[in-house]
């Protein structure tokens, strides 16, 4: 890539395409462009990319958008990503037509105007759900996946395809890789999606905040996350202290609720705390991405490429290595009647290793990071 050339980040408000801008600008590149999903706000350095409303569900709006501003690269990351409720739940018809949609409209598109080199970033959920571990590239599509996974690992699966096949039947040069759980600023922190690492960062501030009384905190965190079809703004300390209970944040009695019994703040967690994750910072994965992009072809890194740290860690050492951090005094509460997923999602990462990448960025300092940035919000 030139530092001139016309660059698309698809979803570049997003936690993963924001990251990426950022990378790209620090980087040298001028002529970048993206679109908005959301009313999200743009920061001073992404002031310098020209942001387009434009649906990416909808083929005559893509087609129109890559006809009118004929992109040379194109990052594809964006997504309708939910946690385990969503995609196995209420909206999982939605996670999978609107990703399948995305998917397609974007790599036909970018084929069509004549784009040099499509990133397609999948979803580490692409994997059965018990593939040996860690799991290497070659084990795509040997066994079932996760239930829980499955309306949003199809169309990541589809998308992987769909770069192969153009490539192999139009000379196209679409690579695919396939990260592991990201987390970082800009992440998702909507309790209603229970996404694991943000859900525990908030719920784990909310506890700190109900612990210490502080209902102003509380109010402040609320108005900037609202909970569907509740009015902060309206709500008394009952109604607020009421409304996080039914999240599992919650206070209890350590004994009878007298005028001298002492009070205790619980978060509640889904299920046993034993499966293991990876995580992988965001910025990370944007270092990794401009590493491919820039250096390696569909004919040096095949089908698609795995991207991680190589390590994980129990969903429960997880949750106290957040407690910790956030400085949440109060105990956490195990509902093993809950979902909890696929017991392990380690990726090899063997391949991308000898290509001479590793990241940079350690779990907890990431944590940290990403917690002082959900503050400063």
């Amino acid at each position: 890539m030139n530092f001139n050339d016309k660059i698309f980040v698809a979803g570049g408000t997003e936690m993963v395409g924001s990251a990426i801008i950022q990378r790209l600008l620090s980087s040298g590149y001028r002529n970048l462009i993206s679109n908005r999903f959301w009313k999200t706000p743009i920061t001073n350095q992404e002031s310098r990319v020209k942001f387009s409303a434009l649906d990416l569900i909808r083929q005559s709006e893509v087609e129109a958008y890559f006809e009118k501003e004929r992109p040379d690269y194109v990052f594809l990351c964006a997504a309708n990503v939910g946690g385990i409720r969503d995609n196995s739940g209420i909206y999982k018809a939605d996670c999978i037509y609107e990703n399948i949609m995305i998917a397609s409209n974007l790599i036909h598109a970018s084929y069509e105007y004549g784009v040099k080199k499509l990133l397609n970033l999948g979803s580490s959920c692409i994997y059965p759900k018990c593939a040996s571990q860690p799991m290497k590239e070659d084990y795509l599509l040997t066994g079932v996946l996760e239930p829980t996974n499955e309306p949003y690992a199809i169309p990541k699966i589809a998308a992987i395809k769909l770069c192969r096949y153009y490539n192999e039947q139009y000379g196209t040069n679409f690579i695919s890789a396939i990260p592991t759980n990201l987390y970082g600023p800009n992440d998702n922190f909507d309790l209603q999606t229970l996404y694991v690492l943000p859900a525990l960062i908030r719920k784990m501030h909310l506890g700190k905040c109900l612990s210490d009384g502080n209902f102003q905190a509380v109010k402040k965190d609320l108005e900037k996350y609202p909970l569907k079809g509740f009015d902060v703004s309206l709500a008394t300390e009952k109604n607020i202290a009421e409304k996080l209970s039914l999240y599992g944040i919650k206070t209890v009695y350590t004994s009878r609720p007298t005028s001298h019994a002492s009070q205790l703040t619980v978060v509640d967690l889904w299920g046993t705390g034993a499966p293991y994750r990876e995580f992988f910072y965001v910025d990370d994965l944007a270092r990794a991405c401009l590493f491919l992009m820039e250096k390696y072809d569909f004919k040096d890194i095949g089908e698609f490429i795995n991207i991680g740290t190589g390590n994980d860690i129990t969903t429960q050492d997880l949750a106290y290595m957040i407690k910790d951090i956030v400085g949440f005094q109060g105990d956490i509460k195990w509902d093993i009647d809950k979902p909890e997923g696929t017991p392990r999602k380690l990726l090899d990462v063997s391949k991308i290793k000898a290509l001479s990448w590793t990241p940079e960025i350690t779990l907890e300092e990431g944590i940290k990071t990403t917690y002082k940035w959900y503050l400063e919000q």
